[in-house]
């Protein structure tokens, strides 16, 4: 078996995809080269979700998974945001871990394989260094990742949000949005290797250029990459935030040919008591109107949302308001979550 191996599995979201490709990234760089097969890498790294519980349960099955067909010569390494929030617990859930990377801190796996490779460790390696944002310190990774001929491209990590249901903040931190000019920059790289879509995420697309002082910031971003890849076929929009989708955004939707006249606005409910509790914007007349303004100004318009059911103090006439609501807005795409409380957010449980 070759030394310098990895064997890496990425859980959870597109996001977390990208982090993880960043990852490897940086070991590829290192000198490290990947494979498919485990039982062939010197080291075994999960980079976990930690989002809801059923997300969390399925990172320490393939955490354990891996631990229990573990050989002496190998390190495994548990990465992400489970491990950000519960490290030692994971730990603990796990024998044979041999460090934990949190998610904040992705950017340094080759430190810390490097530290695993020096000698035997009695017990994990925890690198959970205090850090109040992501998105720093990228040692220059690009932060996409690449499927054929699309690619989802990181504009900012973190939120500052305050859903009640929502651990993201705990986890990722405050929002940090990348420079315009970076992004670019990366943009130009991915449509060099031959990628025709990219796909922008983060964990609110909406709130981007906040920190940097920008009104309007995903809209002037758009504004900025059709003109600087304008051989770039198609430029898909993720993870909305309601309210906060304007109408110099909604215009270049409608005016660019590149900018795919798709939306996903997560919009977890639909009766205003419900958001109330939920600490989300809790005005359904904007929604109707918003929606409205799109689907006339947007040819072809495609909507994508998320709701969660079953959350506290939810009744049967708030959940049969949001029941009505979908049936009458008629999403081209939906998807339901039952609700799963986290520990440390103000829902609950």
């Amino acid at each position: 078996m070759p030394k310098n191996t990895f064997h890496l599995v990425s859980l959870g979201c597109a996001k977390n995809t990208v982090d993880s490709d960043s990852m490897a990234q940086l070991l590829l760089r290192d000198g490290y080269h990947s494979v498919d097969d485990p039982a062939r890498a010197n080291i075994l790294i999960v980079n976990t979700c930690g989002f809801i519980g059923p997300a969390k349960q399925e990172s320490i099955n393939v955490l354990r998974e891996l631990a229990d067909g573990k050989r002496d010569n190998q390190l495994l390494i548990a990465a992400g945001c489970l491990t950000q929030r519960y490290g030692s617990e994971v730990a603990e859930k796990v024998p044979g871990i041999d460090g934990v990377l949190g998610t904040r801190r992705w950017m340094d796996i080759v430190q810390v394989v490097r530290e695993l490779r020096k000698g035997s460790h009695p017990e994990p390696l925890y690198h959970l260094p205090e850090a109040k944002t992501v998105g720093v310190d990228e040692h220059e990774a690009l932060r996409a990742s690449v499927a054929g001929a699309s690619a989802y491209l990181k504009v900012a990590d973190g939120c500052r949000r305050p859903c009640a249901f929502c651990a993201i903040p705990l986890i990722k931190g405050t929002a940090v949005s990348r420079p315009v000019d970076v992004i670019i920059d990366e943009a130009r790289r991915l449509r060099d290797a031959g990628v025709r879509e990219l796909v922008l995420i983060a964990q609110d697309t909406t709130d981007y250029g906040h920190d940097l002082g920008m009104k309007d910031g995903l809209a002037i971003l758009l504004e900025q990459l059709t003109t600087s890849v304008p051989d770039m076929d198609w430029i898909r929009i993720m993870y909305a935030y309601p309210g906060y989708v304007t109408d110099r955004l909604i215009d270049v939707m409608a005016s660019s040919k590149q900018v795919l006249p798709y939306l996903d606005m997560p919009l977890q409910h639909a009766h205003p008591k419900t958001l109330y509790r939920m600490r989300r914007p809790s005005n359904i007349d904007w929604v109707h109107r918003t929606l409205g303004k799109m689907r006339s100004k947007i040819s072809n318009l495609a909507i994508r949302t998320t709701f969660i059911v079953g959350y506290p103090g939810e009744t049967d006439v708030e959940y049969q308001a949001l029941f009505d609501f979908v049936q009458e807005t008629r999403f081209d795409r939906v998807g339901t979550f039952q609700f799963s409380f986290e520990p440390g957010t103000t829902s609950e449980p």
